[in-house]
């Protein structure tokens, strides 16, 4: 369902005698990824150029991968890359057996420019160098470590693919989020090669056909393993898959019901965004029969400690107070064993995410040569374990838009009713607007619950201080217990309310509504299609956002008996 994605950059000039070592490298390190995660097939991205990217693409191809081949020029102007005529036979081969991905060109890039060597075909090299880091999970690189300054080489997508820094001449929208924090969850897999020329030899330190792991800030040995937080990543990855492989059928029947328009340029997207949204619905039902069961044996604690403590002949309770102790223990304990929490918020923040990174694809605004998608910066703020929402985002946004066309308005101005909406309609906007309602109406029940505890304990205390002469002692305690049983049912339903969070979703709600309405006010008075795109680029954006936000809130409220 969900591929574990291998990028590769590499150098063209290996020599000979490097290349049986570096082979075994690769099949090592694939045969190390199939044996850790075979729930998630393996995707390898490779240029298929000479060297180290065609060898990778044989080993991929032989260790049962996809192969998918972006390719930087078209076809017939890169093929003239390859002078040495067993070079160009390997290309052709490989190119029968992969999956090619045509990038786009820049805008007002003419193919003459793009024929001789020059700055505009280094940079079409270094778009797909940075296409093939910005979709992968772990960037293979068959590189001599050298830093260097040629515009698209392997020690600049390396660089790129680490740090975020871009190569110079190339125009791609960044912002701050993304260069200072898009390095603590991305992985290279450095296998060190010479090149076949004069200084050849690599970085000091460094011996040919020697491999480790790489981020940012740290560097592993191969034989050290994994990098642990990374594991964690990956194996969050394959629980998704995992579990949509086991709901698939009610998936797909879920997706029928809805009647659900598959569109060839967003297809891969909206099947994880389906899968995503049902499993997030999924684990939310589990997650709210958990809190409700949790939070009505609590309430009944309370009662059945009550009558233990206030009640004459009631010492049997104590055991009935244990025993729904025991309930509301287990049903937590399951619940976290089980994850049902966890799957909930982070199903549903991947679910928000395919869904604007689908409108945003129907619109034409990821239409560029950048291959800019959501991922970018959604939950930057979360620790590297979310890393692999956004792992999954990058793997549906594999396939880019062919062409530079953009779409026709009718299809921009269904993105705009499905996504957007209208007050008491359809869209966004109207779901927000429902749920604030909803929200309001559950929290007056809340406040509500409490006033008529409060008013009532204040009868009690008022009655009881008048007729203190005069009630029997057992009146007396029937009333104080009553008088603690309010109590208790005001403070559950208290807690219940602060679990799930209500005051501050009616906020966040609310937030939404006003963006969401304040977008569709614009697009109305808006005159051209790239005003629109403008304004749903910075719709989504302010979604993401916001999504972050609910995802931080929510985990740190999980369910926990001892708390409760």
């Amino acid at each position: 369902m969900t591929p574990l994605v291998v990028g590769v950059t590499s150098h063209r000039n290996i020599p000979a005698r490097e290349i049986e070592p570096i082979r075994q490298r690769v099949r090592d390190f694939f045969a190390l990824l199939q044996r850790d995660f075979p729930e998630l097939p393996l995707v390898v991205l490779s240029a298929l150029a000479e060297g180290g990217d065609q060898l990778v693409a044989q080993e991929a191809l032989a260790a049962g991968a996809t192969l998918m081949a972006p390719l930087p020029l078209p076809r017939d102007l890169y093929v003239a890359d390859f002078v040495d005529p067993a070079v160009r036979a390997s290309f052709e081969a490989l190119c029968r057996q992969a999956q090619i991905v045509q990038l786009p060109q820049r805008a007002g890039q003419s193919r003459h420019a793009l024929e001789a060597d020059g700055i505009p075909r280094n940079r079409a090299y270094a778009q797909a160098g940075i296409y093939i880091a910005s979709h992968c999970h772990i960037l293979l690189a068959i590189w001599d470590g050298k830093t260097t300054h040629r515009l698209g080489g392997t020690a600049q997508i390396v660089n790129y693919h680490l740090t975020g820094a871009m190569p110079d001449l190339i125009d791609r929208r960044q912002t701050p989020q993304h260069r200072l924090g898009g390095g603590d969850e991305r992985l290279l897999y450095h296998i060190v090669c010479s090149r076949d020329e004069a200084d050849g030899a690599p970085a000091a330190g460094l011996l040919p056909a020697q491999a480790c792991w790489r981020t940012d800030g740290a560097v592993v040995a191969a034989a050290d393993g994994l990098p642990a937080e990374f594991r964690l990543m990956f194996a969050r990855m394959a629980e998704f898959s995992a579990d949509g492989r086991k709901y698939a059928a009610a998936i797909n029947t879920a997706v029928q019901a809805r009647h659900a328009t598959v569109r060839a340029s967003t297809a891969a997207i909206d099947q994880l965004f389906h899968a995503a949204d049902w499993l997030a619905m999924h684990f939310q039902q589990r997650v709210l029969l958990a809190m409700r069961t949790t939070y009505t044996l609590a309430a009944l604690m309370g009662i059945a400690f009550t009558c233990y403590a206030d009640l004459p002949a009631q010492d049997y309770m104590i055991f009935v107070f244990l025993l729904l102790f025991a309930s509301g223990a287990y049903i937590a304990v399951l619940a976290s064993k089980r994850g049902w929490h966890r799957k909930y918020l982070d199903y549903r923040a991947l679910a928000e995410g395919l869904r604007i990174q689908s409108y945003w694809r129907r619109a034409g605004i990821s239409l560029t040569a950048d291959h800019e998608f959501a991922h970018d910066n959604f939950l930057q703020k979360q620790d590297i374990e979310l890393g692999w929402i956004r792992n999954v985002m990058r793997a549906a946004g594999l396939y880019p838009p062919s062409g530079m066309e953009q779409p026709a308005q009718a299809e921009l101005d269904a993105v705009i009713a499905e996504w957007v909406g209208g007050p008491g309609k359809t869209g966004q906007l109207h779901y927000y607007e429902r749920k604030a309602n909803e929200r309001a109406h559950l929290h007056r029940i809340t406040e509500l619950i409490g006033r008529i505890s409060l008013w009532c304990g204040i009868a009690i205390s008022v009655f009881l201080a008048v007729f203190v002469l005069k009630l029997p002692r057992d009146v007396k305690t029937i009333l104080v217990a009553i008088m603690a049983v309010l109590s208790v049912l005001a403070a559950v339903r208290e807690a219940y309310a602060y679990r799930k969070a209500d005051k501050e979703l009616i906020k966040q709600y609310r937030f939404m509504q006003r963006i969401f309405a304040n977008a569709s006010a614009a697009l109305a008075t808006t005159r051209t299609a790239a005003e629109q795109r403008d304004i749903l680029r910075e719709l989504g954006e302010a979604a993401l956002a916001e999504h972050a936000e609910w995802t931080l809130m929510h985990r740190e409220r999980p369910l926990e008996q001892g708390r409760l």
